[in-house]
């Protein structure tokens, strides 16, 4: 076993050997060996079990944190990252008391579709691929705020199809992970603004043409894979964003 893996970080021409360490360890996280959230060996038994001095494990373990596969905790040792919790999306707006409260969330539709080139163009998959699209609307305090489309890539998801959407909690990235050993851990966002149509702003109890505001998100798992495009639509007057620039 030990000689397999030392076969694993023979570095290639002109590649380092923490370089190549690191992407042995980046290929035993990904393939699930460690799952997101949980620790890494401790860095001497890597360095013994892989035959490589403590510093250029070290070295190795610095770089995936670099490309934000790990993260170091004082005091705790080397975690693989953890998963998004999934609520990130109200730092864009200013809703109710604004105390973090996480938004009720009910799926008001649920069906596998062909992907549309543009879907698939976003989640890396071939045109005309099946993937899972949810209508979500979330709420607070029974006022609706966020009208969400997502699409899942199947079969990656086909554990959700069936799955009572009743039993679905509010926060879907939990789920995913739980469900359908699905990590996201990371995201971008693009914000943009357009009037919503008559049946977006009713979903959203405001007239139609109400100036909206949408977060086009993408989100991906520990292998670089694009597991969800998201279209969130919201009251562009409740949005707000804050950057601090140092």
């Amino acid at each position: 076993m030990t000689a397999n893996r030392l076969t694993l970080i023979q570095p290639e021409p002109g590649q380092s050997r923490y370089a190549a360490l690191a992407a042995a360890l980046r290929h035993r996280i990904v393939a699930g060996e460690w799952p997101a959230g949980t620790p890494l060996p401790a860095e001497t038994s890597l360095a013994a079990e892989h035959g490589v001095a403590l510093g250029t494990m070290r070295r190795a373990l610095e770089l995936l944190a670099e490309q934000g596969l790990i993260e170091r905790r004082h005091g705790k040792g080397t975690f693989v990252r953890g998963g998004l919790a999934g609520a990130t999306m109200l730092r864009f707006f200013r809703f109710g008391s604004g105390d973090g409260e996480v938004p009720q969330s009910r799926v008001t539709a649920r069906q596998s579709v062909i992907a549309s080139a543009e879907v698939a163009r976003r989640l890396g998959i071939p045109r005309g691929d099946p993937v899972l699209r949810l209508h979500r609307l979330r709420s607070l305090g029974g006022q609706p705020c966020l009208l969400e489309e997502i699409w899942l890539p199947l079969p990656m998801f086909a554990p959700l199809l069936d799955s009572p959407v009743a039993e679905w909690g509010d926060l879907l990235y939990p789920m995913f992970a739980e469900r359908c050993g699905v990590a996201v851990t990371r995201a971008t966002d693009e914000i943009g603004f357009a009037t919503l149509s008559a049946a977006q702003a009713r979903h959203l109890e405001l007239s139609a043409g109400h100036p909206g505001v949408t977060v086009t998100r993408q989100a991906y798992d520990l292998a670089g894979r694009c597991v969800e495009l998201r279209i969130t639509r919201a009251d562009a007057f409740a949005f707000h964003y804050t950057v601090t620039i140092t």
